[in-house]
């Protein structure tokens, strides 16, 4: 059950960066795989990697420009909720780690799309060195360094909900437990074989960013106010 001095209205503002975010980032890398196949793992034979990005590199500019463009709607949707966690009466620094972790991770993803972009160029994938140097770029910054930083913006998120009842409980716990696997992810830079929980975290959190930003209320009662009514 929400907290009694949360207001009923809604306001699916929030929804809108996120809903961009995810349909740049997820529909950019379905055209990519469409065009070019799934991508080989960043740790596996420099040869298939090299192969990859010398033949496709109309696919992984598709893929570049899309997660780049998704960049600034996830920004947009950071400052956004951390303006409305501090509207509805959140004192903590839940709203401050927030908009960092929001920040931070449309950053990386931003980072890993420019670096994807370069990938694409002629000049470069001519040296596979230079190659397989960016390739892990791309995935060490739009794999572990954004998902972790997106945890941040989840828990900031959560944090707050759970204890003021600005969303539901269920909601709220969930997002809880999303931003733990995300923390999760920097296990991947120890023993790359966990990462298959990458696509895992990142899928939940923006799903979970999605559904979060629809379910925050508008504003809330003042407490403090309410509380002196009745002592009066």
């Amino acid at each position: 059950m929400n907290d009694s001095s949360t207001t009923g209205r809604r306001d699916a503002s929030l929804v809108l960066p996120s809903g961009l975010c995810v349909g740049l980032l997820f529909g950019g890398l379905a055209i990519g795989v469409t065009l070019g196949g799934i991508m080989p793992l960043p740790y596996g034979p420099v040869s298939a990697v090299a192969a990859y990005v010398r033949a496709q590199p109309v696919a992984i500019h598709v893929i570049a420009v899309a997660t780049f463009a998704s960049s600034v709607p996830l920004a947009i949707y950071a400052a956004a909720a951390s303006t409305r966690l501090r509207q509805l009466g959140v004192t903590t620094p839940a709203a401050t780690v927030a908009l960092t972790g929001g920040t931070l991770a449309a950053g990386a993803l931003a980072l890993a799309g420019l670096f994807a972009w370069t990938l694409s160029r002629p000049e470069v994938s001519t040296d596979t060195t230079l190659i397989r140097a960016v390739y892990l770029l791309v995935f060490l910054v739009g794999g572990p360094g954004h998902i972790v930083a997106l945890g941040l913006l989840v828990a900031g998120m959560a944090v707050p909900s759970l204890i003021l009842g600005l969303t539901p409980r269920v909601l709220a716990w969930a997002g809880l437990a999303i931003a733990g696997l995300a923390e999760l992810t920097t296990s991947v830079l120890i023993w790359s074989d966990l990462g298959v929980i990458l696509p895992v975290a990142r899928v939940l959190a923006l799903g979970w960013l999605v559904v979060a930003g629809a379910s925050l209320p508008l504003q809330r009662n003042d407490i403090r106010q309410k509380t002196a009514t009745a002592a009066g």
